[in-house]
């Protein structure tokens, strides 16, 4: 499936800023189950967007604007080619072992009603694989989709006390009680096509990927309780979603800080 993506986001200031940092986590990497067609990160602003790759291997756009700075609208347009692997992950980049990624962090610690949920959800299946499975069924039953009741620093304990939560929630919740289960297992934020034919869509998705020996690293939809498929462009990974955010930063002075995100993902020629 080839798709195209759309993706714009606008930063305003009631105070203007005194200066601006980002480093900005927007651009896919091929593997054997995408590759990347064009792809073009821009701003409004007179600053030089410098390439690069974090510590993970995902490709970063950093970009210092003095200011002062009133509005700040950066704009991502590209289309990849997708095959459908069956949500196994290979010929990506990798610049750690698996183990790195049972590292927990404050986002995606499991507490104790975590890990009871972890182990009563998987405790019928046989091998790490089947428990996985069966972990993303009980996450996605457990689960229920909404906005407005979490942000970006709920931790995975949090949502899952509510049970409430963003695909973010999600991601986190599976990707700490996998760990549990000692799976090495990360955070994934992309986009996707969505069967019911939505283009316009108010944010980037994110999943989870976790590793099973002799297979290698297999994604998993929480959201959706399913594995990535053709619809979906994998961006950038992380330990939580602080590592896969498409934007991070900071700015010095100003004051109201708004921000407007507009994005399209859709199939090519639609």
């Amino acid at each position: 499936m080839r798709i195209q993506v759309g993706y714009v986001t606008r930063y305003e200031y009631d105070t203007p800023a005194k200066l601006i940092v980002q480093v900005l986590r927007m651009t896919p990497r091929g593997h054997e189950g995408q590759h990347v067609l064009s792809w073009r990160v821009e701003t409004d602003a007179d600053v030089r967007l410098v390439a690069g790759e974090d510590a993970l291997g995902n490709t970063t756009h950093a970009l210092s604007l003095a200011g002062p700075v009133k509005r700040l609208v950066t704009r991502v347009t590209g289309e990849v080619e997708t095959w459908d692997t069956g949500g196994v992950v290979e010929g990506a980049v990798e610049r750690f072992p698996p183990m790195v990624y049972l590292r927990d962090t404050p986002l995606t610690r499991t507490d104790a009603a975590l890990r009871d949920f972890a182990e009563g959800a998987t405790s019928a299946a046989s091998g790490l694989l089947p428990r996985l499975h069966a972990l993303l069924a009980a996450v996605k039953q457990e689960m229920a989709f909404e906005t407005e009741r979490t942000d970006a620093g709920t931790s995975a304990a949090e949502a899952f006390e509510l049970r409430h939560g963003v695909c973010q929630d999600l991601a986190h919740i599976f990707i700490g009680c996998a760990r549990s289960l000692g799976a090495p297992a990360r955070y994934v934020s992309g986009h996707l096509a969505r069967s019911e034919g939505q283009i316009d869509q108010e944010a980037s998705h994110a999943w989870a990927e976790a590793y099973v020996e002799d297979l290698g690293w297999v994604g998993f939809d929480p959201t959706n309780g399913i594995c990535p498929t053709d619809r979906y462009v994998r961006v950038a990974v992380g330990l939580d979603y602080l590592g896969a955010a498409p934007v991070r930063g900071s700015r010095y002075g100003g004051s109201g800080e708004h921000m407007d995100v507009k994005l399209r993902v859709a199939p090519s020629g639609r």
